[in-house]
């Protein structure tokens, strides 16, 4: 399942992506993770990500690799949404979004639209743009994450809004970024025979680093990473590492915390001063290479989002997950049915909450046997898999493109 020799030259395709980027930071680096890899393989292929992250600005881009900053909308704990900017109306929003999309979509003209997802975007605002390039014949690609929302709660969310007919009627197919073994992310509900023929398990999208510009944060020596992905809901991850080291002084554990760049200002003064008093404890609002933090770490400690799992298994490290059950519960099924493999260790919130079992489990966590040793073939194909799978569509426009000249 190789993509297209590396030399291989497509003239001026392009892949357009969606990511809408309302809470945490895992669309847009899942979406510029597989760009990369794409804009690697082949020569003459320009890829453009619409996102709509506050600091989509603050990650380095390869060459071919562009984004399109929309505006932003965050989502509150309780699920609900607001526009970024308080004074602006959360519906005018939405308008400028799906208008920008839209114009986009014409003007970049791709060959391949990958929403992530959200099939129809953030409160349907890509529905018009799928509509538009679905008449226009390009390819139209839904990827999901492993594991979306327990099946009660996605059902009901995309009953609303009649989802799985559009994606029927919209989509050519459905990527799943992981391996049929681990999750079936649409598994419980009722789908209709027509979204299951689309779907392609194309596996977990592995991560690695590159030699070149070093993250000026890794420390010196060995180190646990506790990283909280964008950090908008970390404060209790963040804040039951600290109690573990306040209870147990024979914790001594050298921990690199990252706070995540959309923890509120509050709650980041809060616990970098809490964190100040512990001399054990380095604290880091953000870094753009979290990959050469992970890939430097002893063990890593996350509430277990899709890209954080993803690099635990990419640089095999022992991990502790302490996932967040609230507004959805997708990192708690992914952890659950990790640590069921014995990929990893979990501790429920609730169990977190008692500072002596959470320094027990840091305490033991430089020692536990990293994800390989439970399953050596962890299947990071992703990336390969989507790459052969673009490739050969690429491959299939060129051909009909020179059909219709020579016709």
């Amino acid at each position: 399942m190789n993509a297209l020799p590396t030399t291989h030259r497509f003239e001026d395709a392009r892949i357009l992506m969606y990511s809408h980027d309302t809470f945490g930071l895992g669309h847009l680096r899942r979406c510029r993770t597989i760009a990369h890899s794409l804009v690697e393989d082949y020569r003459g292929l320009n890829v453009l990500i619409i996102s709509g992250a506050t600091i989509a600005g603050a990650f380095d881009y390869r060459v071919r690799v562009d984004f399109v900053k929309i505006p932003s909308v965050i989502k509150l704990r309780n699920g609900e949404y607001t526009s970024m900017k308080t004074h602006t109306d959360l519906g005018e929003t939405l308008k400028m979004r799906q208008s920008i999309i839209r114009h986009t979509a014409e003007s970049f003209d791709p060959d391949i639209f990958i929403v992530d997802k959200e099939p129809m975007g953030l409160r349907g605002e890509v529905e018009e743009t799928l509509a538009y390039l679905k008449a226009r014949g390009k390819t139209l690609v839904l990827g999901l994450r492993d594991v979306m929302d327990a099946p009660h709660l996605l059902e009901a969310e995309w009953e609303r809004g009649d989802v799985l007919n559009k994606i029927a009627k919209f989509y050519d197919r459905v990527w799943v970024y992981g391996p049929p073994d681990f999750y079936d992310p649409l598994g419980g509900m009722d789908i209709p025979p027509a979204v299951r023929a689309k779907m392609d398990f194309v596996g977990f999208l592995q991560r690695s680093v590159s030699s070149e510009n070093l993250s000026e944060h890794r420390p010196h020596g060995k180190y646990i990473l506790v990283t909280t992905g964008g950090g908008g809901d970390g404060e209790d991850l963040i804040r039951d590492v600290i109690r573990a080291y306040e209870a147990d002084p024979t914790l001594t554990h050298k921990a690199l915390m990252v706070l995540g760049p959309y923890m509120p200002a509050s709650q980041r003064q809060s616990m970098m001063e809490s964190a100040a008093k512990i001399p054990h404890i380095e604290v880091i609002e953000f870094d753009n290479r979290m990959e050469e933090l992970i890939a430097g770490a002893s063990a890593v400690v996350a509430m277990g989002g899709y890209n954080t799992y993803c690099e635990i298994l990419s640089f095999d490290k022992p991990a502790l997950i302490i996932p967040r059950v609230m507004p959805r519960e997708e990192q708690l099924i992914r952890a659950t049915r990790a640590a069921e493999l014995g990929l990893i260790d979990m501790l429920h919130p609730d169990e977190a909450s008692d500072p002596l079992r959470v320094a027990a489990a840091l305490k033991a966590l430089p020692d536990r046997k990293p994800p390989s040793a439970s399953a050596g073939n962890l299947r990071l194909e992703g990336l390969p898999n989507i790459s052969r799978i673009v490739g050969e569509w690429l491959e299939g426009r060129e051909h009909g493109k020179l059909h219709a000249i020579q016709g």
